[in-house]
């Protein structure tokens, strides 16, 4: 069994460069509501709950989990796009938390944001022109009379058209779409771009074109990206550090060849379970872990471990009352977990015991973490 290490209360600074992104303690939990006129709060959701990470200058940081589990609400805290309701963000070392709009101009030429939805992020009645200059009117770097050849060779730098300066959104495909709005982000030159699932609504080919194109850019504008996503194998194509989220915590932060090569947190060995394999014999040979009920109500979250009812490791009484922290369970490998996994076969023994217990038939086969590569 792996003992974990807990991590210190005031860590010594570690050599190296200082976080560009610093996110401590931040909550984000949305009021319930009941009434018309005299409206009282009955509860609340809590989207985010007590999340601490750093993003650090030039590297991705990949964030996953499943729907709901907070990650789109953390990307939107973290660009004031929604008021944090506890915690501090910092920026390049300034606290940024309680910025007003005005406060924030400035910092916004710092970090920009590439939405999730090409065809609902961009105003139908602008043309792409104006949509790709907005930044520089609003921001007023750029003189009037040089905004279009400013706009048209951003539009040349992700792949479109310069002759298409005139024309409507609905005008171009989804690939061109994201492409304009990763234009749009590009414009102010921020150092930290926020990706909400940026490929999750394109046709496989048109993802990868736009993956190799955000690669392509972060080597020659030295951007640091935070990439929200779903798809396990994008991921880890594009992340150097990859966090796990679940029901509005972080159940593991660790390099992406340290995660998917040997996972802590269950949570996490079962996701990386369902990852296809491109091996019809090795996939057949796998077992997937299939979690059994639904993701617990953020409204009332289970107290102890939020993943407890259903964990196949999970211990009782200690899971469900004691609230796991992250602690080291590696280098820079950080899981919120009491008993973490010890490898492949840790989590399956762990699946068919908990079968048996159900009284079901164990699933015969092995998990397996990390597909192949090449």
């Amino acid at each position: 069994m792996i003992r974990a290490t807990p991590l210190p209360t005031n860590p010594e600074p570690a050599a190296g460069p200082a976080p560009l992104l610093r996110v401590t303690g931040v909550k984000k939990y949305f009021p319930i509501t009941r009434g018309i006129i005299f409206q009282h709060k009955v509860g609340e959701v809590h989207a985010v709950d007590d999340v601490t990470l750093e993003v650090f200058p030039g590297e991705t940081v990949g964030l996953v989990g499943e729907t709901g589990c907070g990650k789109t609400t953390l990307a939107k805290v973290v660009t004031k796009l929604y008021e944090p309701t506890e915690g501090t963000l910092a920026f390049d070392g300034e606290d940024y938390t309680r910025y007003s709009r005005r406060q924030m101009r400035p910092l916004r030429r710092q970090m920009q944001m590439i939405f999730q939805d090409p065809y609902a992020s961009l105003n139908p009645r602008k043309s792409v022109g104006a949509i790709i200059g907005d930044p520089f009117r609003i921001h007023r770097i750029v003189p009037k009379k040089e905004i279009k050849p400013e706009v048209e060779h951003l539009m040349e730098l992700v792949g479109l058209n310069p002759e298409h300066y005139n024309r409507y959104a609905h005008e171009f495909s989804g690939g061109q779409r994201q492409r304009i709005g990763v234009a749009r982000a590009l414009a102010l030159k921020p150092r930290l771009i926020v990706c909400d699932e940026p490929v999750s609504a394109l046709d496989v080919s048109i993802q990868a074109q736009i993956l190799n194109l955000l690669e392509d850019l972060q080597a020659e504008f030295h951007l640091t990206y935070l990439f929200i996503a779903h798809d396990l194998s994008v991921v880890r194509h594009v992340s150097d550090r990859i966090v796990v989220m679940y029901l509005g915590k972080i159940a593991e932060i660790a390099p992406k060849a340290d995660l998917y090569r040997d996972p802590k947190h269950p949570y996490t060995g079962t996701l990386l379970s369902a990852v296809p394999i491109p091996d019809p014999n090795l996939g057949r040979a796998r077992q997937r872990v299939i979690l059994q009920g639904d993701v617990p109500s953020p409204i009332d979250p289970p107290t102890g471990c939020r993943f407890h009812p259903r964990c196949p490791k999970a211990h009782f009484p200690r899971c469900r009352e004691e609230q796991p922290e992250l602690r080291a369970m590696g280098e820079n490998h950080l899981a919120a977990c009491h008993f973490p996994l010890t490898g492949p076969d840790d989590l399956t023994a762990a699946v068919a015991a908990a079968a048996t217990a159900a009284g079901a038939a164990p699933a015969s086969g092995t998990v397996s973490f990390a597909p192949p590569t090449g």
